[in-house]
């Protein structure tokens, strides 16, 4: 099993990050957290720490930028009904302590928020995983690291639209999920964006 890469971040986009490592470019599906502690760390040395999933048709490399985030991923996947994708969904709708908080206090009404999960499956999570959250130690939070006016400006609403399709949105509603928020809210970076459009997809 992999720890975690080092080295260089060639490519990073909301859901993914390009790390070359030894000559080897590595793809990593990664949540809006670590997104956006990696934003302006392009062609700077990074370390992510890896979970893989690796199906008979499918080898994917999950990459979070602290220990604690990758540990409540794992968390995510161990309960009934809860794949890798859903798990990557539920952590970029929410910061790590967000999503400590509100599996902590029985939150379900703000979990359910999240596209696909359904009351069930929001109140199985917390069940489920209650007590292992109130223990979880997560240290300092990935800071999020501002955008310029002029990459928001120009980049916010294509990266955001392509962030949802790449998670399983269509283009179209993704569009127009986006539009409305940057409507309201025209200077909300990416990450933002897309938490917002994921409660209303």
């Amino acid at each position: 099993m992999i720890e975690y890469i080092k080295g260089k971040l060639t490519e990073l986009l909301p859901t993914e990050a390009i790390v070359e490592a030894a000559g080897v470019g590595y793809s990593l599906a990664i949540t809006l957290p670590t997104y956006s502690a990696l934003v302006g760390s392009e062609e700077k040395e990074v370390k992510l720490y890896v979970t893989e999933i690796i199906r008979e048709d499918e080898h994917t490399i999950y990459g979070f930028f602290d220990r604690a985030e990758r540990k409540l991923f794992e968390m995510l996947m161990t309960v009934s009904g809860v794949g890798a994708a859903t798990a990557r969904m539920i952590m970029s709708a929410f910061t790590a302590e967000e999503l400590r908080i509100i599996i902590a206090t029985g939150n379900a009404k703000a979990m359910a928020k999240v596209k696909g999960l359904g009351p069930k499956t929001a109140q199985r999570i917390i069940v489920d995983l209650k007590d292992k959250a109130i223990k979880l130690d997560l240290g300092v939070d990935p800071t999020e690291l501002p955008m310029t006016f002029e990459e928001e400006e120009n980049g916010t609403r294509a990266e955001a639209i392509s962030a949802l399709t790449m998670l399983g949105f269509p283009a179209a509603s993704s569009g127009k999920a986006v539009d409305k928020i940057l409507k309201t809210e025209p200077t909300l970076k990416v990450e933002g964006v897309i938490r917002k459009a994921l409660t209303m997809l």
